[in-house]
Formats: C-alpha cells, sequence, structure tokens
C-alpha cells in the first residue's frame, strides 16, 4: 500500500541529486569502446597507410607491433594495449584520425567504381565493334591494329573457355588510358603553382 505522506515533506528529491562533472561510467565505457575500435581498423589497415596517419610515434608503434603479431592471445593483448594508447590522445588527434579513415573509404569506394567501369568498358568493347571506333576516337594515338587483334584473341579465348590472357591485357591498356589523363594534369597544375609564386 502506498504511504500517501510519501513526497509531502516539503522538498523536491532532484535537491539532492548530485551534479557531476564527468561523464558518467556507461558513458566512458563507450568513448574507451570507441577508441578501442577505431585502434582496431587502424591495425587492419596496410602498414604504410598506418605510418601516414598523423598520430603520437608511441601509438603508431603499438599498432604496427600489433599488426606483427598472429597468436590469437597475444594479438588480442596488444589490441587492448592499443586502446590503452588511444585513449591518451587529444580529441583533436582522435578527430585528425577519423577523417582520415573516413578519406580512405571514400577513396576506395572511388577506386572500385572506377575499375567496375573499366571493367564495363572492357565488355562493350568486346560486345560491339562501335566500342572500339569511339575508343580510337578518344584516344587517337592508341595502336588500332593491336587492339582489334586483342579484341579478336579475347572473344576466341571466351569461347573456348582458355586462359584469359588478351582479356587481362585489354583491361591493362584501359587502365593505363584512365592513368594517362590525370598524370598529363598533374605537371600542368605544378606549373600553375610556380607561375602564380
Amino acid at each position: 500500500m502506498p504511504n500517501p505522506n510519501r513526497g509531502s515533506v516539503g522538498f523536491q528529491s532532484s535537491e539532492f541529486e548530485q551534479e557531476y562533472e564527468r561523464p558518467s561510467k556507461t558513458e566512458m565505457k563507450r568513448q574507451s569502446d570507441a577508441l578501442q575500435q577505431l585502434g582496431l581498423e587502424l591495425v587492419e589497415q596496410p602498414r604504410d597507410r598506418v605510418k601516414r596517419v598523423p598520430m603520437p610515434e608511441d601509438v603508431r608503434d603499438a599498432i604496427l607491433e600489433c599488426q606483427n603479431i598472429k597468436n590469437h592471445e597475444g594479438r588480442r593483448r596488444q589490441l587492448q594495449f592499443v586502446g590503452k594508447k588511444m585513449r591518451t590522445l587529444t580529441e583533436e588527434e582522435v578527430a585528425v584520425i577519423r577523417r582520415t579513415i573516413e578519406g580512405w573509404k571514400g577513396a576506395s569506394k572511388a577506386d572500385t567504381a572506377a575499375l567496375h567501369a573499366l571493367e564495363r568498358r572492357r565488355e562493350k568493347l568486346l560486345a560491339d565493334d562501335n566500342a572500339l571506333t569511339t575508343l580510337l576516337a578518344e584516344h587517337p594515338d592508341l595502336d588500332a591494329q593491336h587492339l582489334r587483334g586483342l579484341i579478336r584473341n579475347a572473344r576466341k579465348e571466351q569461347a573456348e573457355n582458355k586462359p584469359p590472357k588478351a582479356y587481362r591485357e585489354i583491361f591493362q591498356i584501359l587502365k593505363d588510358l584512365s592513368k594517362a589523363p590525370a598524370a598529363a594534369a598533374e605537371p600542368e597544375n605544378e606549373e600553375g603553382e610556380e607561375d602564380d609564386e
């Protein structure tokens, strides 16, 4: 049976609640787990990428050391150590690391999309002779005779279920063509920067 006098003593129960300056234990655990996960994402990246991330040397060393450990229990302990090192970082350092990882994810998505576009173009070359005419119009410096031979060989490889040697070579030519405009644009940008100075 509820007490009818309860709460009628002249004060509110919220008066006695303590105000804490620091986050709750739950919030601290959540932040700790997020930093641990961020450390794990760095451990799973290639070594050359990790070396380019702006972070303190001791944190980088812990991550690189974790990448070398193959033993399950040893790796788990080293990941705990990486998490401990990640908790020593300032908010700005953590923000820089997060932005860097997000940049990698965006770049890898763009790379994947570019490769898919090259594969579609190769399929179009094999299916339609007009696609070769279009490609030669876009890139007049290409060796048309060599490319026609590769397309013919790739079609024959597919028909006879042979290893796709010409098929791969066509892809490599298309890949080199897609890199060529980017490489040609870079020197122009550098010259423009020199002129500005």
